[in-house]
């Protein structure tokens, strides 16, 4: 039984905490206010993220960060962008022990920098792991079979960490690529707005297909040319994730990207961190080298240089080549 803090109450959060409290852990979930705290202890759901699903009963839900003062791992699910903030409140709390896991996806827009490189410069990296995957949180809320990967610089560290986590439904497999790892999750998010709008112009899942397959070339291309491995992103970190984006409304950032385009984006649209993160992939794919007309057709939509009716038209306008 390992003692687990979860930070963050959203949707992941939550659904993490509840699976791993259901393989027996010691799980404390840390909301970010009281009255929140309050709501999913009094009814065992949280139901603002995930309605109707009950909560492991075992599971201790706070707004108190010193409850971390006694956790094993401690688990950061938070926005990459505030995952920095959110650390520098709660870092007094946390044991100089504990393992630290990095469950956002995506690149910090003022720093450039993803969780990792935040978190990197104030903790010891071998203390660092990496969550990510295909995975959408009600599927492993309601203890569906889920498989995502997990990441260290030791990969005999990363083995031991995924054990300890893995749950009968909830399958971590070990890696050292922290570099593929985390920056799959973030580009994929770039890579769903795009799918996102192209099924808001109802342009049929053959075009869809398209984008996903040239997208995951644009992926693959930035991350090896950022450090991380081609295999890496082959895996589930990185297609399997990239195919779950989007293939589904449930998706945050396939559903921003739908609703972009029908002008139907609302002040309660979930966060899609891909809005966040475009302009910093692109960045990073021309220091790959790379041409990234997909998300650089992202970049000028969210940007009002095109709309996307013309970043799709500029997009079939490109010049036809060989695939490889």
């Amino acid at each position: 039984m390992s003692k687990i803090g979860v930070v963050g109450a959203g949707a992941w959060g939550t659904a993490l905490a509840h699976a791993w409290s259901q393989a027996e852990n010691s799980v404390t979930l840390l909301a970010r206010t009281e009255k929140a705290a309050k709501v999913i202890r009094e009814t065992g759901m949280n139901e603002a993220y995930l309605p109707g699903i009950a909560l492991s009963a075992s599971l201790q839900t706070t707004a108190n960060p010193s409850a971390l003062s006694s956790c094993d791992h401690i688990a950061l699910v938070t926005p990459a962008q505030t995952i920095g903030e959110v650390f520098e409140k709660v870092s007094l709390h946390i044991p100089p022990t504990s393992q630290i896991i990095l469950c956002s996806k995506g690149i910090n827009k003022q720093s450039a920098l993803t969780p990792w490189g935040i978190l990197g410069k104030v903790v010891d990296q071998t203390r660092l792991a990496v969550l990510s995957g295909p995975s959408f949180a009600s599927d492993v809320a309601r203890e569906l079979p889920t498989a995502i990967t997990l990441a260290m610089e030791n990969i005999a560290d990363a083995e031991k960490l995924s054990a300890e986590l893995s749950t009968p439904t909830l399958r971590l497999y070990a890696s050292d690529d922290t570099i593929g790892v985390e920056l799959g999750g973030a580009l994929k998010n770039v890579i769903a707005l795009a799918v996102g709008m192209a099924r808001g112009l109802n342009l049929g899942a053959s075009a869809e297909a398209a984008l996903i397959a040239r997208g995951f070339v644009e992926m693959q291309a930035t991350i090896v040319g950022q450090g991380g491995e081609a295999q890496t992103v082959s895996g589930l970190s990185g297609l399997g994730d990239l195919v779950l984006t989007c293939s589904s409304p449930q998706s945050r950032n396939f559903a921003y990207g739908q609703a972009f385009v029908t002008r139907s984006l609302t002040d309660n649209q979930p966060l899609a961190e891909g809005v966040h993160t475009a302009q910093r992939a692109l960045h990073s794919a021309r220091q790959a080298g790379m041409e990234a007309p997909i998300m650089e057709a992202v970049v000028k939509v969210l940007d009002s240089v095109w709309t996307p009716q013309e970043a799709m038209q500029n997009l079939l306008a490109r010049p036809l080549k060989r695939e490889h």
